[in-house]
């Protein structure tokens, strides 16, 4: 599963590296009008935006220290991988190397690089990358997985 979160890392290294070289800070490219477009911008806050608009000398240092520890905490869980089903771990993967890619992100250049704008007329989807999808995705298959029926019956104890 290491290999697929690698995988992801280098998808999102080289989906960033494209709109870094090519793209503008205000360039737009629409792809799907009044739907989709390619922009170029960067997050310093945490996913969607979130703490942006803090001016705290702390706010990136803090992004960091909580997204390490959180890649510590999916590099064990996976070194686990023979204990948990293939859905978990297939999740778990995704996670780590969104995690991984927008980390490095961080640790480099104190932003994150996203592209990828969805809209219907005035409101859009805050623009976001492939790092942030691969965790968005690893989430709700293991939301799906939670909630799942579990597959063996519970086992009782006769009280009597």
């Amino acid at each position: 599963m290491y290999g697929l979160a690698g995988a992801v890392f280098a998808i999102d290294r080289v989906t960033k590296g494209i709109i870094e070289a090519r793209v503008g800070a205000f360039d737009t490219h629409v792809v799907i009008p009044g739907f989709f477009d390619i922009v170029h911008s960067q997050n310093s806050g945490a996913a969607f935006g979130l703490f942006a608009e803090s001016s705290s000398e702390w706010r990136t240092v803090l992004l960091i220290g909580f997204s390490c520890v959180a890649l510590v905490a999916l590099t064990v869980m996976l070194w686990r991988t023979p204990r948990l089903d293939r859905m978990t771990a297939t999740a778990l993967a995704l996670i780590l190397g969104g995690a991984m890619g927008n980390v490095f992100d961080r640790v480099r250049w104190g932003t994150v690089t996203d592209f990828l704008l969805f809209y219907i007329g005035q409101y859009q989807w805050p623009a976001f990358n492939a790092a942030d999808s691969a965790i968005v995705i690893g989430s709700g298959l293991l939301l799906l997985d939670f909630l799942k029926p579990n597959r063996q019956p519970a086992h009782t104890q006769d009280v009597s």
